[in-house]
């Protein structure tokens, strides 16, 4: 007859039921993480097939637009900073993969903010209309440009000015500033398209990553070590533990003829020479 608990389930029962639960929980925590990515991709790739500008959208920035330009996109709270000690900036490029971990609101050491007001993309340069005046970096004067992958930080290099410059902005905005910062880049230099092919790619990628349902665990796929506390790591220590007790025990014998006749001799005390005088 089967052993029971008060509630009339074995112990295999038991097991199997605290293995599914666990099963299912580590499921459900990946599911959501790969649902959060993919759902970020998507949004993505509708945004880049749809991302547009208008002269309109300018209509009360003190921003002069050229006949073929239009503004794509506006944030009312960003900084200038500068570098102190420039160097070479990587070529801009089309990535635009969405990052891993989330920027935290901080300032990398060597940068310094000069200015605040408002960033604009527009379909020919990002401006910062600053209290101090406007800052341009037209794209097709820009021979460097790097995001800090830890904090909210966009620096920019271009051909008519020695400085190193760029833009801080709040971490909830940085991801979609530089998203569609890309993107009017790779419209001035006629990519789209390859920006649209980059996230088809990501998605489906991403898509053959998605977690599996895991396998219900049955009480016959129960083993005894269930049954100990610890499971298996358990009874791995208690045999390891009866492998070194009988090692410890004979190497430290109390019968040894050798350490047994030491202790002897050295707990007898020496023989004394007699008082009693000599007889003639």
């Amino acid at each position: 007859m089967a052993k029971t608990d008060s509630t009339g389930s074995t112990w295999r029962y038991r097991w199997a039921h605290r293995q599914n639960v666990l099963r299912v929980s580590t499921y459900r925590g990946a599911e959501a993480a790969w649902r959060r990515r993919d759902d970020e991709l998507r949004r993505l790739r509708s945004l880049a097939a749809d991302f547009r500008g208008s002269a309109a959208a300018g209509e009360g920035l003190p921003l002069e637009l050229a006949a073929d330009e239009v503004v794509l996109w506006a944030l009312p709270a960003a900084q200038l900073v500068e570098v102190r000690h420039t160097t070479v900036l990587p070529a801009p490029d089309l990535t635009v993969a969405p990052p891993d971990a989330p920027l935290r609101p901080r300032r990398p050491d060597g940068v310094r903010v000069t200015d605040a007001g408002m960033a604009v993309i527009t379909s020919r340069r990002l401006v910062l209309l600053g209290g101090r005046g406007r800052r341009d970096w037209a794209y097709g004067r820009m021979t460097g440009l790097a995001h800090d992958p830890t904090a909210p930080v966009t620096l920019i290099q271009v051909l008519d000015r020695r400085r190193t410059s760029g833009l801080l902005l709040p971490t909830d905005a940085a991801p979609d500033f530089r998203f569609k910062l890309t993107l009017a880049f790779a419209d001035a230099i006629e990519q789209r398209a390859a920006v649209l092919a980059q996230l088809d790619e990501l998605i489906a990628e991403h898509a053959q990553l998605k977690p599996f349902r895991p396998a219900v665990a049955t009480p016959a796929q129960a083993r005894l070590t269930a049954r100990v506390p610890g499971g298996r790591r358990t009874v791995a220590v208690a045999a390891a533990v009866a492998l070194l007790v009988p090692a410890a025990l004979i190497e430290s014998d109390p019968s040894d003829p050798t350490g047994g006749a030491e202790v002897a001799v050295a707990a007898t005390p020496a023989p004394t020479p007699s008082l009693a005088p000599a007889l003639i």
